[in-house]
């Protein structure tokens, strides 16, 4: 059905239950600086303990600390998405470490997205929760055409955006901090650069508030489906699985 997209606050958040809205569509705060100390301290040191080494290996391993120093201080001024990549993956493992049994977080994000975009009429092809690839695919063939070839009206895009930003929603729910939002955001805004009417930067940021709203409001009404798809997603199961298990709870 059409989703009546409306101005939506802070407060609105924390009425369907979102525990700090003011995190959301926030972007994550990162420490790069830290990373690249480490980078550089532990490459020094090493780089020093290799000068011990005997024969070849004297040279060849100091050689190799400074070549990786290299490579992260190039990637990082002329491909910082890429590093970006790589800090959030070893940081993400870090803090799943410290985040109960199994992946719990990402578990509930990814099933959030299969919930929603089922709910909306957007069917999952595939998904994953490997840690480092998690994703949750849709079906581009349930739309008129792959979105990366056409554009996106007000209808469409409220729908989308409403699946792109359920991750968020199922972690604000759950956490005080969402840790997961930042390639949501990012799906969110290849959306909106898509819309066929554009939005100036406080209507996205509103739409990325409504959207977040919409999306724990289908996951609180289906939450006796949330519960069984994520019990069947952490056993592993198939797509058509998952489908059989949020129809079985509804």
């Amino acid at each position: 059905g059409t989703l009546p997209r409306r101005t939506t606050s802070m407060a609105d958040l924390s009425s369907v239950g979102i525990k700090q809205p003011e995190s959301i569509a926030t972007p994550e705060e990162r420490d790069d600086q830290g990373f690249l100390t480490t980078v550089l301290l532990t490459c020094s040191v090493l780089a020093v303990a290799g000068g011990f080494l005997p024969g070849d290996w004297g040279f060849f391993v100091p050689y190799l600390t400074g070549a990786i120093v290299l490579v992260v201080l190039a990637v990082g001024s002329t491909a910082p998405g890429l590093m970006y990549a790589v800090v959030d993956n070893i940081t993400g493992a870090a803090q799943r470490a410290n985040e109960g049994p199994e992946g719990e977080r990402t578990l509930r994000h990814e099933a959030a997205h299969m919930l929603v975009s089922y709910c909306l009429g957007t069917p999952v092809i595939s998904y994953s929760l490997d840690l480092g690839a998690e994703h949750t695919d849709l079906a581009e063939a349930s739309l008129d055409r792959p979105l990366a070839l056409k554009l996106i009206d007000d209808a469409e895009l409220d729908r989308l955006a409403v699946m792109a930003m359920a991750g968020v929603a199922a972690e604000g729910l759950e956490y005080d901090q969402v840790k997961g939002g930042t390639a949501d955001l990012f799906d969110l805004q290849r959306l909106i650069n898509r819309a066929r009417n554009g939005l100036n930067a406080e209507q996205q940021q509103s739409i990325a508030r409504w959207a977040v709203k919409e999306a724990a409001l289908v996951l609180r009404r289906e939450e006796r489906a949330y519960d069984a798809l994520r019990e069947a997603m952490a056993r592993g199961a198939s797509v058509p699985e998952c489908i059989q298990a949020i129809e079985g709870a509804r």
